[in-house]
């Protein structure tokens, strides 16, 4: 039995696949398909001639603008609590929402809009795995921590075809072309935020904040299984030895604060064989946002002009659902039979053949400047049209297995259990800075390269290629042991303080 039901190395009794366990994780997911949705909405919106119109953009302010509000969406991003600050995060996001519907002539609350909504979904995005997962049931804790993925992907889709219903049917030239997709943004955050109510705190954190008797009613809930069944019990002994591995790291700078957690984590970070963990997160996500899916998403309007083709949102819409689908089929089928390192390996080379073609088109056809003067594409220019197209499509099915969410995966695998809050953290504030970096700058990469642009994105995934060929390991399967041993790291325990005071007794004593 998998899947949803997947079998534990431990008697695992009926009543924890419960649909309490599998609808929280679903509500939670949700702050994913918030941040799914915006990255498809939002280029194809504020390219519309009404949006253009009422806040006075023009050609020579463009490229400025765009990167200034795409870009502050992915300005900001901490690790935050659980159940409240969710709340509020998801609050902070819905406020900054309604400021970008209801602006009227001022970018001042659009850029408003974006940095609230920022802040509000940042925080939820680094928040909705690590939630997830302390709620799960360890045997199919992958699977319900992939939903992070398939509702980023629902979301993007929606946005996508979103974008389409309105520009088939409403005109670009009224104000509620830019609006709807604005507000739509209400809706899945209003049932996030009434949802939230609903959930429970993590166990995990009640633990840690010395409320065992809150950690157990909960785990009740979740389980349907009374606090002395055997299979609970171990999952409360699996949480305490999590914390003590936690106070272990603290102990070793003399208490077990969170100053001290932190000093005592940060040694580790600092050492031989987790260095090298943190220069591959670096690494893992940097690739991500270099990789040329961020700038379709965000620009794809631009992007897809650039092919010659005039029905952009047609093909935004379906470029959307081909990653969506081939996103959702890896994470809930493949992710645990294929692995991680040869899905990077192939799908980074196959990205970086397609991109070097489109650009080869763009190139050499000149597309986009034929359709702009009102002339027609040669035949064969058309029938290359239709192949940079096809590769477009291919590199959206290939993309979805490597890059796409593979470094989340590897980020969470290779570091102990005591150090992933922290290593967390470090994955979303990598990811986030990256992606504020590229959607800033695009704007100005596509309008001084034009054509070069697409070369840009297909080396970074010729060198993705080559980083996951000699640098990318396998951690499918693997225990922490295993991968301790590939990365070269020594185990030494923290000096605890009885130890110390026997030192110190043995040196005054000599």
């Amino acid at each position: 039995m998998g899947g949803f039901r997947a079998v534990e190395d431990r008697p695992t009794p009926p009543e924890v696949y419960n649909w309490r366990l599998y609808t929280e994780a679903a509500v939670i997911a949700t702050g994913s398909l918030l941040f799914g949705y915006d990255s498809a909405f939002l280029g194809t919106t504020i390219d519309r001639a009404s949006f253009e119109r009422d806040f006075g953009i023009t050609t020579a302010t463009a490229s400025s603008i765009s990167s200034n509000i795409t870009s502050a969406f992915q300005a900001v991003t901490e690790k935050v609590g659980r159940k409240w600050a969710l709340q509020i995060n998801v609050g902070v996001f819905l406020i900054g929402a309604l400021l970008m519907t209801v602006a009227t002539n001022q970018l001042s609350m659009i850029y408003a809009g974006r940095v609230l909504s920022g802040l509000g979904c940042g925080a939820i995005t680094a928040t909705v795995p690590s939630y997830i997962a302390e709620l799960s049931i360890p045997s199919i804790r992958g699977i319900l921590t992939g939903l992070f993925e398939v509702t980023y992907q629902i979301g993007s889709l929606v946005g996508f075809w979103i974008n389409y219903g309105i520009t088939q049917n409403i005109s670009s030239e009224v104000d509620a072309s830019w609006r709807i997709p604005m507000a739509v943004q209400l809706i899945p955050g209003g049932l996030l935020f009434l949802g939230g109510f609903w959930l429970h705190e993590s166990p995990l954190w009640l633990m840690r904040k010395d409320r065992q008797k809150d950690a157990c009613r909960v785990l009740q809930d979740l389980r349907r299984l009374p606090v002395d069944h055997p299979y609970m019990q171990q999952e409360l002994n699996m949480i305490q030895s999590r914390l003590d591995e936690e106070a272990a790291i603290a102990d070793a700078y003399g208490s077990r604060g969170w100053w001290a957690y932190m000093r005592g984590a940060i040694h580790e970070f600092s050492r031989p064989g987790m260095r090298n963990r943190i220069v591959l997160v670096v690494c893992a996500f940097t690739l991500n946002n270099m990789s040329g899916a961020a700038a379709i998403n965000y620009y794809s309007p631009t992007l897809f002009k650039s092919l010659g083709i005039s029905n952009v949102n047609l093909y935004t819409g379906i470029y959307g659902t081909v990653k969506a689908v081939a996103s959702i089929i890896y994470y809930v089928f493949l992710i645990d039979v294929v692995g991680r390192r040869n899905p990077v390996l192939v799908s980074s080379l196959v990205c970086s053949l397609c991109l070097w073609y489109v650009g080869a088109y763009v190139k050499v056809g000149h597309p986009a400047t034929v359709i702009d003067a009102g002339d027609s594409l040669s035949p064969s220019t058309a029938a290359g049209g239709k192949a940079a197209t096809a590769m477009i499509m291919i590199y959206a099915i290939f993309w979805s297995f490597g890059l796409n969410g593979i470094p989340w995966i590897v980020s969470a695998e290779i570091f102990p259990g005591a150090l992933r809050n922290l290593s967390g953290t470090f994955a979303a504030l990598v990811q986030w800075v990256m992606q504020f970096t590229i959607t800033k700058a695009l704007p100005y990469i596509f309008a001084s390269c034009g054509y070069g642009t697409w070369f840009f994105f297909a080396t970074w995934m010729f060198l993705a290629t080559i980083w996951t060929y000699f640098w990318l390991p396998e951690t499918k399967g693997l225990t922490i042991d295993q991968i301790d041993v590939i990365f070269g790291y020594a185990h030494d325990r923290p000096v605890q303080a009885e130890e110390k005071e026997s030192t110190s007794e043995h040196e005054e004593a000599a």
